[in-house]
């Protein structure tokens, strides 16, 4: 994207980022801001590691359980996750095209209305899990 096709606001920013590593060059931050940037993404990263991994070891628990393959089931679980990102990174170019362009605000408009459908269809459409006592339950604390 070159500079006059940013937003105005934007343009400002890069122009003055522009402008800043004329005069001193490419500046690294300093190590105090490299290493707090480090330990918050070092948090956050830990709840989305198990974003990301939950649904496959649901999908694995529940296939076994039911005595399906949990191939077939991890596969249709990725396909879930895959085909609507290729619908999204085919479709959004031109959508924010037709919506004046410029600007995300088409597609994350498309997300939000498949994200409430999605989630209205996993409230009706999914099955309740197995209640087996051979789940293991998880006690959070420090068990003084």
């Amino acid at each position: 994207m070159e500079n006059g096709d940013a937003p105005p606001s934007t343009r400002k920013i890069i122009t003055a980022a522009e402008a800043h590593r004329a005069i001193h060059g490419i500046v690294q931050p300093p190590d105090g801001v490299r290493g707090s940037a480090l330990a918050l993404f070092t948090v956050l990263g830990i709840p989305l590691a198990v974003t990301y991994s939950i649904p496959f070891a649901l999908a694995s628990i529940f296939s076994s359980s039911v005595g399906g393959g949990q191939g077939l089931s991890l596969g249709l679980l990725n396909l879930a996750i895959v085909i609507p990102q290729m619908i999204v990174s085919v479709v959004s170019g031109w959508l924010d095209k037709q919506f004046g362009g410029g600007g995300n605000m088409p597609a994350f408009v498309m997300g939000a209305i498949a994200a409430f459908i999605s989630g209205i269809m996993a409230l009706v459409v999914l099955p309740d899990p197995p209640s087996d006592s051979n789940t293991v339950n998880f006690i959070a604390g420090g068990g003084h």
